[in-house]
């Protein structure tokens, strides 16, 4: 699949401490949701899309990233010698990934805070658009998130946020888009986003969730940034400071998804996520939707 936007960044190198004591030992992004760690859903879904380029931002005590990722050929001719094929295709395929996203691997270096893995990344893009998508969102959807983001930067050459519906209620979780003009198909001219306001303060009842497309100009706003915390070495760096800079005077759109998100920073949403993706699987779906009408009699036997 050929497309303008040939490179992703995902920041991993946070401490997960919403997860805590989960989180101590496993990066948060290595806990399964199915029977897969998330951010491997984050990186099929950008290899789906045509992504050829994935750097992983990351920190200390994030090797098993690296790990899950990179070819195993012994263990795969291992299995195979001892007939367990299924099991050798699956960690293949996996290694294929790393092949087919090409995956490298970045260390943090510089303030807190969203912005900076993203900053770290472009040093090496040039003048390249890029995704930003987190690594702990999982998005079902029969066209992935992020070719729809990459649509949506076709059409309008600019910046692009991923956006949900939300209720009034929940904006206080959320940051939320001051909505310019509704353009059809989902796409919205916004002048800027609102972080977590009170649901009488809300601009729009949208959400901007995981899911970006960064500009050079948005990288420069980001350096700029940085460069005043340097200077001051308070506050942290973040996206969404760099893009309300940008939409100041600049256009930047949003693109409502179609599909389904789950959240798995927190253990509330994190269950949710396991609990949506077991339903849907054939195997387990059918023991849990048993378990769920008849907690006594859905217990496998052996």
């Amino acid at each position: 699949m050929e497309t303008t936007i040939r490179r992703a960044v995902i920041p991993a190198a946070g401490l997960g401490s919403r997860l805590l004591p989960l989180t101590k030992a496993i990066p948060k992004e290595m806990l399964p949701v199915g029977d897969k760690p998330v951010i491997e859903h984050t990186v099929r879904e950008l290899v789906a899309s045509g992504i050829t380029d994935i750097t992983i931002v990351v920190s200390g005590g994030k090797n098993l990233i690296q790990d899950h990722f990179r070819p195993n050929p012994a263990l795969v001719a291992q299995l195979r010698a001892d007939g367990k094929s299924a099991y050798a295709d699956a960690v293949e395929e996996v290694g294929e990934l790393s092949r087919s996203g090409h995956i490298t691997y970045l260390d943090q270096h510089g303030p807190y805070g969203n912005g900076t893995p993203v900053l770290n990344a472009a040093r090496n893009f040039g003048d390249e658009p890029m995704l930003v998508l987190w690594p702990d969102d999982v998005f079902v959807a029969e066209v992935p998130r992020a070719q729809q983001l990459i649509r949506a930067y076709e059409a309008t050459n600019c910046p692009v946020l991923a956006l949900l519906p939300m209720r009034a209620a929940d904006s206080g979780r959320y940051g939320v888009p001051v909505v310019k003009e509704d353009l059809g198909e989902g796409q919205l001219r916004i002048t800027g986003l609102v972080e977590k306001p009170a649901p009488e303060d809300a601009p729009s009842l949208f959400a901007a969730i995981g899911g970006y497309v960064i500009t050079p100009a948005i990288v420069d706003e980001l350096r700029e940034q940085t460069n005043r915390w340097y200077e001051h070495r308070t506050g942290e760096i973040y996206l969404t400071d760099a893009i309300n800079a940008y939409a100041a005077t600049r256009a930047v759109y949003g693109q409502v998804i179609q599909g389904r998100w789950y959240d798995t920073g927190n253990p509330a949403d994190y269950l949710v996520a396991q609990f949506a993706s077991a339903l849907s699987h054939p195997e387990y779906g059918p023991l849990l939707r048993g378990l769920t009408q008849d907690p006594d009699g859905a217990a496998p036997t052996t």
